[in-house]
């Protein structure tokens, strides 16, 4: 999968707060820029944790549930769009 854009994830990690996510944020990107998904059972088969939202969006957690990655997945083009990072707090007050 090609995802948009990893600097969204650099962003989040390069933060002091948020530093602690930075290894599974890049372990993240390195597996899912391997595969290649073409519906919402393929990415609960590997990732059980993650949520499918409807709209072709997903809620992965990292870093054991601490914060929440959303994304949308456009599975004919092969496209993973992140569309927020952040703690569980900042994803509640987030409209999906």
């Amino acid at each position: 999968m090609r995802i948009i854009a990893k600097r969204t994830l650099k962003a989040f990690y390069e933060q002091p707060d948020y530093a602690d996510s930075k290894s599974a944020l890049e372990a993240w990107h390195y597996e899912v820029s391997k595969q290649q998904w073409s519906n919402p059972n393929e990415i609960k088969a590997q990732y059980r944790s993650a949520s499918i939202v409807g709209n072709n969006k997903v809620v992965f957690n990292i870093c054991g549930n601490k914060y929440r990655l959303i994304v949308s997945i456009n599975y004919p083009a092969g496209i993973v769009f992140i569309k927020f990072i952040g703690t569980h707090k900042a994803y509640d007050k987030k409209e999906l």
